[in-house]
């Protein structure tokens, strides 16, 4: 039997909420700063929940030109913006590439919602001869994908995965796989998700899954604090690159961290809710250390899904528990969408580059917003404050509508 490839992390890319690049978000990361607030882009004043993590500073014009930016929706404007970063930060020259063993594979929960509502408009206004011929382009979730490869003129393997907040998660393990089964030497991969838009957002509301704390909006995205009442909508993109180590080593890569484990499952379910006592979570969690071949008590960072939903924070502390056992109260847990809201498919992308930078800098990131402790919540979330440690092995985990599990576990390159 072949052995299999050795994969690691070697740039990272992240548009998103509280930073536009690496630098400022680990900046506000690394000192507990949130990026919610009350929503501008359109008027919410008729909605329930009237807070978001909104990318008020984000110019796509910056990197691309204004023909470019028009015939992209949001979330492949965010996806292409975050892979230049992230293939920036790798040094990677695609002149000096075989185009076909560089691929590409991102995932986004719903893909193209504001272009879709934008043109739903002028047909019933204006007719169907007016409406764009980019439209279909446009909207679908593989764009972000192709218009990644188009930019670099990756030619290798290509896709995309939509498994709801579970889609960065599964694209960065599906491209894991296919580097380990040395189908390419590269794969440009992790998650976007831009629906901030009115349908978006008043379609999560209509569900009571988010947080109605709209005179608190800095306060209102509390993971396992007793006080949660649903989470916030946000957006961005994560987007890492990921090499064979014979690839990194031969140009002489910069290497952030080795990706050692991927696990996945189904809860088979509900399309809503987690399964009872976080059934599906706990076999995902296993089946990743089993694919990493470590114990659970190696692992010294859990980057958890922690919503700050009612259901989700109880469950998955209670697959913690199954999995790490006894260890359980020992393992230092956060959930940084306390400070991001959740991005959505996004999230499983730009909560691994957080496990890869808690590794690089040494440095624990907190669960803000944390003040009132749940009985049911009662592990170690690093509360409010960020704290140093030597962290060699970390895991996120990525839970989403359908039943969908994902875990990544990354450690220290050695």
């Amino acid at each position: 039997m072949n052995e299999k490839e050795r994969v690691v992390i070697t740039g990272v890319g992240v548009v998103s909420p509280i930073g536009i690049g690496i630098d400022p978000f680990w900046d506000a990361i690394s000192h507990g700063r949130g990026g919610i607030s009350p929503v501008t882009r359109f008027d919410a004043s008729k909605y329930k929940s009237r807070i978001g993590g909104e990318l008020k500073d984000f110019d796509p014009h910056k990197f691309l030109n204004r023909k470019e930016a028009r015939r992209m929706d949001y979330f492949v404007q965010y996806a292409v913006v975050s892979s230049i970063e992230a293939m920036d930060d790798a040094g990677i020259d695609m002149a000096k590439e075989d185009p076909y063993k560089v691929g590409v594979l991102v995932g986004s929960g719903i893909g193209g919602l504001g272009i879709i509502e934008k043109q739903h408009e002028i047909l019933l206004n204006k007719g169907p001869d007016r409406i764009s011929p980019f439209l279909i382009p446009m909207l679908i979730v593989n764009m972000a994908s192709g218009q990644i490869a188009m930019r670099f003129r990756a030619k290798g393997p290509n896709s995309c995965v939509a498994t709801a907040c579970a889609s960065g998660s599964h694209a960065i393990g599906e491209a894991f796989r296919l580097i380990q089964g040395k189908y390419c030497d590269i794969m440009i991969t992790g998650g976007t998700e831009g629906a901030m838009t009115p349908m978006g957002f008043a379609g999560f509301s209509a569900m009571n899954a988010l947080s109605n704390r709209n005179d608190e909006p800095e306060k209102a995205s509390r993971p396992f604090d007793k006080e949660r009442d649903g989470f916030i909508m946000a957006e961005g993109a994560g987007i890492l690159v990921l090499e064979s180590l014979a690839h990194a080593r031969r140009r002489g890569a910069n290497i952030y961290a080795e990706v050692i484990g991927y696990g996945m499952s189904a809860d088979a379910y509900h399309m809503t809710s987690p399964s009872p006592d976080g059934e599906g979570a706990a076999h995902c969690m296993g089946s990743a250390l089993r694919d990493a071949s470590i114990r659970p008590d190696e692992v010294d960072y859990l980057n958890a899904h922690g919503t700050s939903t009612f259901l989700n924070d109880k469950f998955e502390t209670m697959a913690c528990k199954n999995v790490f056992k006894d260890y359980a109260k020992k393992l230092a847990i956060s959930s940084t969408k306390s400070m991001t809201g959740h991005m959505l498919g996004a999230a499983g992308g730009v909560e691994l580059i957080v496990c890869v930078l808690t590794i690089k800098h040494k440095l624990i990131p907190p669960t803000i917003n944390y003040e009132y402790p749940d009985p049911e919540c009662d592990l170690d979330y690093v509360p409010n404050q960020a704290r140093p440690g030597d962290v060699r092995v970390a895991m996120s985990n990525s839970l989403g509508f359908g039943g969908h599990n994902a875990a990544l576990v990354v450690k220290k390159f050695e």
